[in-house]
């Protein structure tokens, strides 16, 4: 399952920025047209609501390993940092495996 986990990782990255890439290219980083767009509808607001939820559980599991004492688990919050919960619980997974 680690291969798994880490070719999830690589999706889970890849996907997303392919396409924010093209978005940030074409907006820059303009925080208020993200927002706007991101919550234009109903349906937009319910799917960044699940991946906020989705985030927040996966920075508790990653919190709770931390504390444990598992540096490792650092990087899952760098992850979700920098890419979001596509490579944050892939990532997490991965390092539970290895350390089971």
């Amino acid at each position: 399952m680690r291969r798994v986990w880490l070719a999830l990782c690589v999706v889970g990255t890849i996907l997303p920025y392919a396409v924010f890439a093209p978005w940030l290219i074409k907006h820059g980083l303009d925080i208020q047209l993200l927002l706007q767009q991101a919550s234009q509808s109903a349906i937009a607001a319910f799917a960044w609501l699940d991946v906020l939820v989705s985030a927040v559980v996966v920075l508790v599991l990653a919190g709770r390993q931390i504390a444990a004492g598992k540096r490792t688990h650092w990087l899952v919050v760098a992850g979700m940092c920098t890419v979001g919960v596509s490579l944050g619980l892939p990532l997490y997974l991965y390092l539970i495996e290895g350390s089971g």
